[in-house]
């Protein structure tokens, strides 16, 4: 299929409607329209919230033409994983059971923020049940499908919210990252993706998965959006325990201070086995561009996944434990049987991964005492097929399903910033994850964003649709 064309950037569409170019209701009925149209191929929605979308847009406008202040993302639809709070709607986080809970009384936080800046909520997105999933495949409302090719996975477990950027229906996207669950789709569906150092952005009123684990964040088409929507979302949170006390630190006005004096390495061992060529051909360019030649060792990054596993495993079984009892065949099989298995595992063996994962948060800050920025594989190929259930690394053959977050687990673990840059490789796109030390989400981005001003990294444009 030939290219779909991209409408207006984020950042485009605020300087429009802020310059009265084009009002917010304008920018909101072409995001409807094109979720309209394009949406019966990519399944990224579950829901589409028009009225509201609507509506707030009409206040936008009304506030413009009063002379009062509308926010740097004035009139920017956007839309979030269906793991978010959304005042009316049930929090289905992906699954069967939760359709059954009573409809939201609240916007999740970090909604509320991005409505606060101007931008417009126009729905909630397509996900993994529970946010147990790599794939983007839902058993209970379809696959999600890259923008691309529509017989490949978007990746997961935000893959609604990859695709719905990816093919450009939204120019920006919520979702959430567990053990890769926002670095997975950027990668496959060709866009720029953030996790921020764990605590950063507030959880409050979502629906979570592993507590120790999960962070919220945006995935955009630009760095210049991604940064955007991270400094709307930015601030403590009261509502949310484990958010960060820290002061806002805006990353938008550091993008354009260059790269002069930043210590960028290469991942070695792990990082550079367990890969296709596309995947090594991907973080190559990004090293060759950025002149990165140093490489590093993560130490222990397998033995870091396998605890990554058995901590996911547990706290996912606890917090699932009575649904499981009370509505086993309601779940994802795939999905009940991993929990079930989690649920069994001695708490000697969670314990070990709980004492190695503070020895191996220790030993990698260690390497940013000598390097700023680390550049890592985000997946180990691009997008497999939809309903795929093997592939082979390094001339094992392995099951797709628990292997796609191979590179994205050990970085999750200990909860570091990453960016999820896009190499707009043929056929498909690839992603290269830039990842810094905790709090230094501005050096990521500012990364990203000369790679992306080189030309190196870049969103292109959806060709399936």
């Amino acid at each position: 299929m030939s290219e779909n064309p991209v409408p207006m950037s984020a950042a485009e569409i605020a300087q429009a409607v802020s310059g009265r170019k084009i009002t917010a209701v304008a920018a909101t009925e072409a995001a409807l329209a094109r979720i309209a149209t394009h949406d019966k191929i990519l399944n990224s929605f579950t829901d589409v919230t028009a009225d509201r979308a609507r509506a707030k847009a009409r206040a936008i406008d009304a506030a413009i033409a009063a002379g009062q202040p509308v926010g740097p993302l004035a009139g920017v639809p956007f839309a979030v994983k269906n793991l978010f709070d959304v005042q009316g709607l049930s929090t289905r986080a992906g699954s069967k059971i939760n359709r059954d809970l009573s409809p939201a009384p609240r916007d999740a936080t970090l909604i509320e923020r991005m409505e606060a800046a101007g931008a417009v909520l126009v729905g909630a997105l397509n996900m993994g049940e529970y946010a147990y999933d790599f794939t983007g495949e839902n058993v209970h409302d379809g696959p999600s499908r890259n923008p691309h090719d529509p017989t490949r996975m978007t990746g997961g477990s935000s893959g609604g919210s990859g695709s719905a950027v990816g093919g450009a229906l939204v120019p920006i996207a919520l979702g959430s990252d567990t053990n890769g669950s926002i670095r997975v789709p950027a990668s496959f569906c060709g866009i720029f993706g953030l996790k921020p150092t764990y605590g950063r952005l507030s959880r409050a009123r979502s629906f979570p998965f592993v507590a120790s684990f999960d962070h919220l964040g945006p995935l955009a088409r630009t760095v210049t959006d991604l940064a955007l929507a991270y400094d709307a979302m930015q601030g403590p949170d009261a509502d949310d325990a484990a958010c960060t006390t820290r002061p806002v630190e805006p990353a938008l006005p550091s993008l354009t201070s260059g790269l002069g004096g930043l210590r960028i390495a290469i991942a070695g061992g792990y990082f550079q086995s367990n890969v296709l060529p596309e995947a090594t051909e991907a973080v190559a360019r990004v090293a060759k561009a950025l002149g990165a030649t140093q490489t590093v060792e993560i130490p222990e990054a397998a033995r870091a996944r396998a605890a990554a596993f058995i901590i996911t495993t547990t706290e996912g079984a606890s917090l699932h434990l009575d649904r499981l009892r009370r509505r086993p065949n309601d779940f994802d099989p795939a999905v009940r049987d991993r929990l079930i298995a989690g649920a069994m595992i001695p708490a000697a063996y969670v314990d070990k991964a709980q004492k190695f994962r503070r020895w191996y948060r220790a030993k990698v800050l260690e390497l940013f005492q000598s390097v700023d920025v680390i550049l890592a594989p985000a997946t180990a190929g691009t997008a497999p097929k939809l309903g795929q259930v093997n592939f082979v690394l390094d001339g094992v053959e392995l099951q797709v399903r628990p292997n796609i977050g191979i590179h994205t687990q050990p970085i999750s673990f200990i909860g570091l910033p990453v960016v999820a840059v896009p190499v707009p490789l043929e056929p498909l796109p690839i992603g290269v994850q830039i990842i810094a030390a905790p709090w230094r989400e501005d050096v990521a981005l500012r990364v990203a964003w000369a790679l992306e001003q080189m030309g190196v990294a870049a969103a292109p444009a959806p060709r399936g649709i």
